[in-house]
């Protein structure tokens, strides 16, 4: 039971880590003389990169982006202390629930950005997809079976 908890823990750390890079790092779409994330725009001229704004029609959507970024992120890390808390504090039936709860609105928030980010940017432009959006899908994927690790774990461990 101990590795079990153990190997959760490593899940629950792995994916709040890949929610943090995807939310703050420069890369969900790349040119060659462009790097955009949800923040701003990094542009290659001269030979320096220089941080513009983000350049949309959409700002609303932006924010929707950004925001559910960050509740993802602060979802995540709130379901790892409840995780930690409930080992000691809950009896063996009630344990894992509201870790479970964060793990999962956690899920929902960075497919809801990804969602947006993918059906509202960058229809017409020229480049690709960076890494930083391919870490938050897979970090919704992590987060997805957490919460269904800790929601069939509350029902072994009665």
């Amino acid at each position: 039971m101990l590795i079990l908890l153990a190997g959760i823990f490593l899940l629950h750390i792995a994916s709040i880590v890949l929610l943090l890079v995807a939310t703050i790092d420069n890369s969900w779409w790349v040119t060659e003389q462009t790097a955009t994330d949800l923040w701003g725009t990094w542009v290659y001229q001269n030979g320096n990169w220089n941080l513009t704004n983000v350049v949309t029609n959409s700002q609303e959507y932006l924010q929707a982006v950004q925001a559910t970024s960050v509740l993802a992120c602060i979802f995540a890390i709130l379901g790892l202390f409840v995780f930690i808390a409930q080992l000691f504090t809950l009896q063996k039936g009630q344990r894992f629930i509201f870790s479970g709860v964060f793990q999962f609105l956690a899920c929902l928030c960075i497919m809801i950005a990804a969602s947006i980010y993918t059906d509202i940017f960058h229809k017409t432009d020229r480049g690709q997809y960076g890494y930083c959006f391919i870490l938050a899908w897979i970090a919704f994927c992590l987060t997805l079976i957490s919460s269904i690790i800790y929601f069939v774990l509350r029902k072994k461990v009665k």
